[in-house]
């Protein structure tokens, strides 16, 4: 805990958004029908109704029908279709 609340105060200090410096997840939603997703770790799962992403920080799980990844990179990925969730679950990871 010590650690989150010093990364916390480092943040604040250096007048930097949050996700340059702790390399937390970035989403952009449009509409019901696409998010592009920042900041990510990685797949672990992918169907046409979930897509599930490792964060540093956690889990994304986007539900919904017809999901299809469009495009993906080391940095951001597209997810298309009919989104009905965005869900975060927290469970840190270590750096």
């Amino acid at each position: 805990m010590e650690r989150e609340q010093l990364r916390d105060r480092l943040v604040e200090a250096a007048g930097l958004p949050r996700d340059v410096l702790q390399k937390a997840p970035v989403l952009t939603v449009t509409g019901d029908f696409e998010v592009y997703i920042g900041n990510y770790r990685g797949i672990e799962e992918y169907s046409d109704v979930l897509v599930r992403i490792r964060t540093r920080t956690g889990q994304i799980r986007v539900t919904g029908s017809r999901l299809q990844v469009d495009y993906y990179t080391n940095d951001e990925m597209k997810v298309t279709g009919k989104i009905g969730e965005i869900r975060f679950e927290n469970g840190r990871e270590e750096p």
